[in-house]
């Protein structure tokens, strides 16, 4: 295994009360990232990446000489996936195309993330444009299983102890499905809640910016930067789950579901109230009209560069490409009317239980042996058509050692909620894994 601790929120407030050394931290991880990515491949190749990020380190330290004035993320090496804009790295999006023909303005999340104090450690690998072409990664729990993807070298990167914070994309389950596969957490904001500007859209309609960390904590620091408008709460209650049994969840392997019922318990057994709710027994609709939307929108993305370079672009990538070209205009328009009716229905649907948060599998089961394929995507593709919230994290270990997780889901621009009652439940599980050590 290549597991290292790197919580976010500990090595952000150590960095900005210079408890821990810049510099120290960046040779540090310079070190480990030459020692064991060679096995992982999470972050491309660069060379002198150790020298650049010492004169960052230099300029940083120049503007902000007192810890007082430091920004919350002050030295924090941030891994960005590499279907983002960064200013002094070429984007490729995991393709063989040329880094020109993608180039464009850097991220506006990336730029914010800087202005809080964060250094580019480097761009993490991706499938090809965030589809089902896999890169080279490999999960830090074990080399001869996959990731996930399409954020596979972000997830990775943060169960290495990279980089305790990365970006990634959910289009389908991209952020919490690798999340769960690597054992971090993985969050993934409501419909634009943070900025899609300067990423390589795959679907503007269904696009996520999406986060990593290995602690909860952390998470809400980076959400309390990223997001628009995020206000600081406190819960008063603990939320009620609700559990929408049927053919959704019946897509889950019976592995996966046995490892849900006991995470249940044991939530059940903390105080959470559990409901069972009948939710999402339309699922294959759902698949189809999303796939129908995805599909037409990646064609609209990259009608020009496919047009020129269709040669280049892998199988995977090429058939939902062709396969969107085909979707009638008024398929893509029902589609997207599609989306918001799902979202209001889930809502309905919440307020009528009387639940605060759905729960679920955070995917299909453990992550599948072999690197050729990145798992379905099936339990987070109906709440990213729908743009709720998301959150996943480490809720146990399937039989062969490889890390479980559990998704749970908020109403639209419940985020602050979501993320509050999570921090919550995954200390449950935290607990319950420390006593039966």
């Amino acid at each position: 295994m290549y597991l290292n601790s790197a919580p976010l929120a500990r090595i952000a407030k150590d960095l900005v009360n210079g408890t821990l050394d810049l510099k120290k931290y960046i040779n540090d991880v310079c070190d480990h990232l030459e020692r064991d990515d060679q096995q992982l491949e999470s972050f491309l190749p660069e060379p002198g990446r150790r020298e650049r990020l010492l004169k960052e380190a230099d300029m940083l330290q120049e503007i902000y000489p007192e810890p007082e004035d430091r920004p919350l993320l002050y030295g924090v090496l941030l891994g960005v996936k590499d279907i983002y804009q960064v200013d002094g790295f070429p984007t490729r999006g995991g393709s063989n195309l040329d880094p020109g023909a993608l180039a464009g303005p850097e991220a506006e999340c990336v730029r914010i993330l800087r202005q809080e104090g964060a250094l580019v450690l480097g761009k993490t690998a991706t499938t090809e444009f965030a589809y089902f072409e896999p890169g080279p990664t490999r999960n830090p729990h074990n080399l001869n299983h996959t990731p996930g993807g399409s954020s596979s070298g972000s997830a990775a990167a943060v169960a290495a102890g990279f980089s305790p914070l990365t970006l990634g994309t959910q289009t389908i389950g991209s952020v919490n499905r690798p999340a769960a596969f690597c054992g971090v957490v993985g969050f993934k904001p409501s419909y634009n809640r943070i900025n899609t500007e300067g990423l390589l859209y795959f679907s503007r309609s269904a696009d996520h910016v999406g986060c990593f960390t290995q602690d909860m904590e952390g998470m809400i620091l980076a959400a309390q930067v990223l997001c628009y408008n995020w206000k600081e709460i406190s819960v008063p209650y603990t939320p009620v789950l609700g559990v929408p049994r049927g053919k959704y969840l019946e897509q889950a392997s019976g592995e996966a579901l046995a490892a849900f019922n006991g995470q249940l318990d044991q939530l059940s057994a903390a105080g959470y109230t559990i409901k069972e709710v009948n939710a999402l027994d339309d699922i294959e609709k759902i698949a189809l009209w999303h796939r129908k939307l995805i599909a037409a929108e990646i064609a609209i993305e990259h009608k020009n560069l496919y047009s020129k370079y269709a040669h280049l672009y892998r199988p995977r990538t090429r058939e939902i490409i062709e396969e969107g070209m085909a979707v009638p205009k008024a398929e893509l328009v029902e589609a997207r009317r599609q989306q918001k009716e799902l979202t209001e229905r889930l809502e309905t649907t919440m307020r009528d239980a009387g639940i605060d948060l759905f729960a679920t599998p955070a995917a299909k089961g453990p992550a599948p042996e072999g690197i050729g394929a990145t798992g379905d995507p099936a339990m987070n593709m109906p709440w990213t058509n729908a743009g709720l919230p998301t959150v996943s994290f480490p809720a146990g270990k399937a039989e062969n050692g490889m890390p479980l997780g559990i998704q749970l889901i908020a109403p639209f621009m419940g985020d602050e909620l979501l993320l509050s009652w999570a921090a919550d439940a995954a200390a449950v599980f935290e607990e319950f894994q420390a006593y039966n050590l």
